[in-house]
């Protein structure tokens, strides 16, 4: 009879283990997916904002067509990529390079550089800029965390069961890794 009723208390309490551990994972991806819900919310905003700024410059340098182009080509590709984070990360990666050859072409013209509109896009663009890498850390910081407690013991007994997977971190492109080069 002890030993029954050993064996049950034991079976009691790794039901309510796993009862705990579902419960703690299905709110950590919830967190996960608010962070992504974020991150796609101001990636949005970054690419209704850009076009006004593309046609801010439009003005001073029509024969810059390709990178106007390319930005309503991200925007759509953007559009299309919702919920796939590796995807919207790739789109990101490739919007920073065209937004640096967006501001190589304003260089060139002075008098863009010092109208009132292109300045407040720019500084727009730049908090707009700022929230975006929060926002990655804090998603990336809950996807760390998320996919650690998937992966700790005896957490991984369970999780196939409940049919969690891993999530994805918002990558940084080669490009973003490397040094920046100053010159004088």
């Amino acid at each position: 009879m002890t030993v029954f009723f050993g064996i049950a208390i034991i079976a009691v309490a790794i039901v309510f283990y796993a009862i705990n551990l579902y419960n703690v994972l299905v709110q950590q991806r919830m967190v996960v997916r608010e962070a992504s819900a974020d991150i796609e919310t101001l990636l949005k905003k970054r690419f209704d904002l850009v076009p006004n700024l593309v046609n801010t410059v439009k003005g001073y340098a029509k024969h810059e067509e390709g990178v106007f182009t390319k930005v309503t080509e991200l925007r759509t590709q953007m559009q299309e990529a919702s919920g796939d984070m590796a995807k919207l990360s790739e789109i990101n990666n490739q919007m920073t390079q065209t937004l640096k050859s967006l501001f190589a072409v304003a260089e060139n013209y002075p008098n863009l550089k010092a109208d009132a509109s292109f300045l407040q896009l720019q500084a727009q663009l730049a908090d707009l800029e700022t929230e975006i890498q929060k926002s990655r850390r804090f998603y990336n910081a809950t996807v760390g965390d998320y996919n650690t407690k998937l992966q700790v013991f005896p957490n991984v007994l369970f999780v196939g069961i409940f049919k969690f997977t891993p999530a994805e971190f918002f990558a940084a492109a080669d490009e973003e890794k490397q040094n920046v080069k100053v010159e004088f």
